[in-house]
């Protein structure tokens, strides 16, 4: 049976909960990092007979998680992959507010788990599997809000911004490499999540945007978490993943 290999942040709840339990299948080995387990993923795991490993991990402290990969991966080695997967989705709102209203630590650990955390993690990935034979790709869950600014919301919009250039840097780097891997820093759209509430919830007069997400939720034009996970995998699995580093997930085939 051919074998696949996928590596998955933040996987204990909404899209990520749902792309892990769509992944989980025969032929597919999982490893979840996200900041708390999930039981219901590892029930469904067990019940379907497929490997699925999930480590508690706060992705704010990223620097062991990156080495922890780095060691599971060399042990793990690639043979029998057919392909290996990271999927880089773990993401952090800090507080919807201007930027000096934020507290340090908020705007640290946001910038830490949205850009610090997927370029260390890239990093090891890419560097203990530049040998292997299976085909590689590393998919970063970027954001619209990375492509355009929006009032309070400096942390999330630059470090999504981030996301997307630094996937740019490193498709180029790997594009002159044997078996290079295939990155696309791609934007799922718009998604009913605990980020949504926590935007529609945020104070008004310090978040000029909140009656749009409102209005989003109003008139139904979030995709559900499965939704929006069957369309990331399905964009995933494409031919032509990679051929734009930077994409949404409602791009058109090319």
């Amino acid at each position: 049976m051919t074998q696949h290999l996928t590596i998955l942040t933040g996987a204990s709840r909404g899209m990520g909960l749902a792309m892990a339990e769509q992944l989980v299948a025969a032929g597919h080995h999982l490893l979840c990092i996200s900041r708390k387990s999930n039981d219901s993923l590892a029930a469904l795991a067990a019940a379907k007979g497929v490997s699925c490993e999930q480590w508690p991990q706060d992705l704010s402290r990223a620097e062991s998680a990156a080495a922890k990969l780095d060691t599971w991966l060399a042990v793990r080695g690639g043979a029998g992959l057919a392909s290996v997967t990271l999927i880089n989705n773990a993401g952090l709102m800090p507080p919807v507010a201007p930027l000096e209203g934020i507290a340090a630590r908020d705007l640290a650990d946001a910038l830490r788990v949205n850009l610090e955390a997927p370029m260390l993690l890239t990093g090891a990935f890419l560097r203990v599997t530049a040998s292997w034979k299976a085909q590689r790709k590393v998919l970063n869950i970027s954001s619209g809000l990375g492509r355009r600014p929006m009032a309070s919301q400096a942390a999330y919009c630059a470090a999504k911004a981030g996301m997307d250039h630094f996937t740019r840097c490193v498709a180029l780097e790997e594009a002159g490499r044997p078996n290079g891997a295939k990155l696309c820093s791609l934007a799922p759209g718009v998604i009913d999540t605990d980020m949504q509430v926590q935007l529609r919830g945020a104070d008004a007069s310090q978040f000029p945007d909140r009656a749009n997400f409102i209005a989003l939720k109003d008139k139904g034009g979030l995709d559900s978490p499965q939704q929006a996970a069957a369309r990331v995998l399905a964009f995933l699995a494409r031919a032509d993943f990679g051929a734009n580093p930077v994409a949404d997930v409602r791009d058109p085939v090319q």
